[in-house]
């Protein structure tokens, strides 16, 4: 492998890898660079106490860049390896090893090209069913990051988790700093993260089937009500350790790169499994062994505004070497 090539490639990867979703825009990662990897690392500073205490939702967020990183590699034509958790530092998740030249596969373009384009929706979709091939697709997707994906079809199935995502989002409401929390990444004027208004979507009413989050969006227009049978899709792993939110996240990530290739919008919904008690009652109700990671919608849609980023440099900062009990 020619070093000068992988110099480039490096920063271009992990260039990718910050576009990916994170729990408020919070981008809670870091990368170094190594001659041939990139390390991927929790950034504590930016774990959510109230709302995400264990640093599942944190783990689940950066091991979607590591996807992302793993695709763009693939377009610049690298193959690469990666190893999760690899070592005892509790804030050290991923080691992206180049392990050599390998041609990109149209999959892989499929992938890349989509990186750019997926950004949350959080408005209203489209009353177009997705097709039957494409919901395939996205049930493939996880699996091939060895993950699973349960559509949640028909109107009982619809309900129960309707019921779970508004109890658990009631749930947080009353809990002390939540609102606190989340209202400090809330977006009023431009900033390389968190939640801007215009990206918010419309404030949540009564009659929404499915409860939102409330990142202060603008008021509803008239005849503008979310979809009355919206696809929703519940993906976990098959364990749940920290090693099994890494390996959720990547799945995810390959999910919503799928769907926006398919021409689909997307949202996540995770108060659900953010109550443990709750997310307790979905494993249950899906019949699952170990407990969900996400839940994500999908549908057709008008393109609505995107979440910033932050500058790679200012993610490639050195590591914090001290380790965090919450990001165990």
């Amino acid at each position: 492998m020619t070093p000068t090539a992988l110099q480039t490639a490096l920063p271009e990867a992990v260039s990718a890898a910050v576009r990916a979703p994170s729990v408020h825009n919070t981008q809670p990662w870091r990368f170094r660079l190594g001659a041939d990897t990139i390390d991927v690392y929790a950034d504590p500073d930016r774990l959510l106490p109230i709302a995400d205490p264990d640093g599942r939702a944190l783990r689940l967020s950066c091991g979607a860049a590591v996807l992302n990183a793993r695709v763009a590699l693939s377009h610049l034509g690298w193959a690469s390896q990666t190893t999760l958790r690899p070592d005892a530092d509790p804030l050290h998740l991923a080691e992206i090893r180049v392990t050599g030249p390998h041609p990109a596969t149209p999959g892989d373009e499929e992938l890349f090209t989509a990186i750019g384009r997926r950004h949350s929706n959080r408005g209203p979709f489209m009353d177009t069913a997705v097709p039957l091939t494409a919901r395939a697709r996205l049930v493939e997707a996880a699996r091939a990051e060895g993950c699973w994906l349960d559509l949640i079809v028909g109107p009982v199935a619809q309900n129960m988790v309707a019921e779970l995502v508004s109890t658990a989002d009631q749930l947080l409401r009353a809990t002390p700093g939540y609102d606190a929390e989340l209202a400090a990444w809330i977006r009023e004027r431009p900033s390389p993260d968190g939640v801007p208004r215009d990206a918010a979507g419309p404030t949540p009413e009564p009659q929404d089937l499915l409860t939102r989050r409330d990142f202060g969006g603008p008021a509803r227009r008239p005849g503008r009500d979310y979809e009355t049978d919206p696809f929703v899709a519940v993906l976990g792993a098959y364990g749940d350790l920290p090693h099994d939110d890494l390996q959720a996240g990547q799945g995810l990530q390959r999910v919503l790169l799928t769907a926006t290739a398919g021409g689909l919008a997307t949202s996540l919904m995770s108060q659900p499994v953010d109550v443990p008690a709750i997310r307790e009652q979905l494993r249950l109700g899906l019949h699952r062994g170990a407990p969900p990671q996400i839940l994500l919608r999908a549908g057709y849609a008008v393109a609505t505004g995107t979440t910033p980023r932050r500058p790679v440099a200012e993610v490639l900062t050195p590591i914090p070497t001290v380790p965090q009990a919450a990001c165990r």
